[in-house]
């Protein structure tokens, strides 16, 4: 087996737990201070019971890659006065409760630029993430926050897409670290999944170029999907299928039971299939 190129000895030790017990690495993802920061701690702590890897979502008013349910949850995010000290201390109270969790920090360029990217990949090291997806920082524009990053000993995720050509493949392979999140379809979060055969063909072919995990996300929305992908992807991403129970219920508690239950549901499609 390749040694994947992963900084974070967290997210190293994650891939090589999941590969020795023959599974997938569920990753699960819900926008941080969605829908106020009391109720989100207490989500964000029950994923994190059920995953392998969080990503936590910065709220950004025009996360133009998502769809209207990550949408929505950056917009009651912002409207509750979510900022991004606070994805900070929700993440360090996440990383105090699961010291061995991987947790990545996904989002938009505008939020760690406009704090300057030295002073970001500083404190997310800080408040104990692992890794960073900033959606709109293709490789070619890496330079304006990959050291930074490798400064800290952070991750850098990137993406690959149906319509990524050989080129873009090989540029990605060539510069990512911790792992490469394969976007499963042609579209936004929350869509309707790709054809699996060509999604099973594309990740293969990701896997044979590079050296990396690669994990498989956007429009996972049922235990079944899951587990289709499972048996060929290094990790199932479940995103817009989480954050819409949020949506959904009546209450907090509620939330967080119906948060529990969905999480459970997926992490057991995932083992099952081994």
């Amino acid at each position: 087996m390749k040694q994947p190129d992963i900084r974070s000895a967290r997210l190293r030790r994650t891939f090589e737990r999941c590969s020795n017990e023959g599974r997938s690495a569920l990753v699960g993802y819900l926008t941080a201070g969605d829908p106020d920061i009391a109720t989100s701690l207490e989500l964000l702590q029950t994923l994190a019971g059920q995953v392998d890897i969080l990503e936590i979502g910065m709220p950004f008013s025009d996360p133009m890659a998502d769809g209207p349910v990550i949408q929505a949850a950056s917009e009651r995010a912002l409207e509750a006065g979510t900022h991004i000290g606070d994805v900070f201390a929700l993440t360090r109270r996440v990383r105090d409760a699961h010291p061995d969790l991987g947790i990545v920090l996904m989002g938009y360029a505008n939020v760690p630029y406009a704090m300057g990217f030295d002073a970001f990949a500083e404190k997310a090291k800080a408040c104990g993430a692992d890794g960073v997806l900033m959606v709109d920082i293709p490789p070619e524009e890496g330079g304006i926050c990959d050291d930074a990053l490798a400064g800290q000993g952070l991750d850098r995720i990137l993406l690959l897409s149906p319509t990524s050509p050989e080129e873009r493949i090989r540029l990605v392979c060539e510069n990512a670290t911790g792992f490469i999140y394969y976007v499963s379809l042609t579209g936004i979060t929350g869509a309707d999944m790709g054809d699996m055969d060509d999604i099973r063909a594309r990740v293969e072919r990701i896997k044979s170029l590079g050296r990396l995990p690669v994990c498989v996300g956007f429009g996972i929305k049922t235990p079944e999907q899951a587990a289709r992908v499972a048996a060929f992807a290094d990790g199932v991403v479940v995103g817009s299928h989480f954050v819409s129970q949020i949506a959904h219920a009546a209450n907090a508690c509620e939330m967080r039971d119906c948060m529990s239950s969905s999480a459970e549901q997926m992490r057991r499609a995932v083992a099952a299939a081994t």
